[in-house]
């Protein structure tokens, strides 16, 4: 199982750690951590303050289609997936054309700016992608029990899939939004196990 993410000032990065180490806890599953190619100047990006990309490996589209499983992840812009993994997923024609990830179980996690900044739309319509690639969306729903029913911390995620608030910049994803995440690899991971033994 892969998780593809983009991060560009680390919060998506720090649950996309956290969900291969839920994948990886699943006996018989190889979780791989990969990002997208970013698609800003360096100029633009330290203007931004944005951080140095970490030594994770960036992937090529075609890459895709070696993996069993997916858990994509990334930050939003208005509502939407940030641009940088809307150009990668652009860039997967030959495998659509294909369909060649037809099939293969895929999850979605994602960061916000702020509570009312599209934890749900940014799934919604990043599914878009999944369904013309003929792939099949497993949201987490209720399955992290209590965790999803917290009411007195401020915490990201839905039945979607994992989440994080990153504010200014400056929060961090809280341990039960880690948790939520490393639920959501092991959660994924096992259904993509049965799936692939199924086959």
């Amino acid at each position: 199982m892969e998780n593809w993410y983009y991060s560009m000032y680390g919060h998506v990065e720090k649950l996309a750690e956290e969900i291969k180490k839920g994948a990886s806890s699943v006996e018989g599953v190889e979780a791989k951590l990969w990002q997208v190619p970013e698609t800003l100047q360096d100029e633009v990006l330290g203007k931004m303050s944005a951080p140095p990309k970490s030594d994770v490996p960036v992937i090529t589209p075609n890459e895709l289609s070696e993996a069993d499983g997916f858990v994509f992840g990334f930050p939003t812009r208005f509502g939407m997936m940030a641009a940088q993994f809307k150009a990668f997923l652009d860039a997967t024609g030959g495998l659509w054309r294909a369909q060649q990830l037809a099939g293969k179980p895929a999850g979605i996690f994602y960061s916000t700016g702020s509570q009312g900044g599209g934890q749900e739309t940014t799934a919604l319509t990043a599914i878009t992608q999944l369904v013309h690639h003929g792939m099949i969306f497993i949201p987490i729903g209720y399955t992290f029990g209590a965790g999803m029913f917290e009411m007195e911390k401020v915490k990201g995620g839905s039945p979607y899939g994992a989440g994080t608030y990153a504010g200014d910049g400056s929060r961090q994803p809280s341990e039960l939004e880690l948790q939520q995440a490393f639920h959501q690899g092991k959660y994924i991971a096992g259904i993509t196990k049965k799936l692939k033994q199924a086959a």
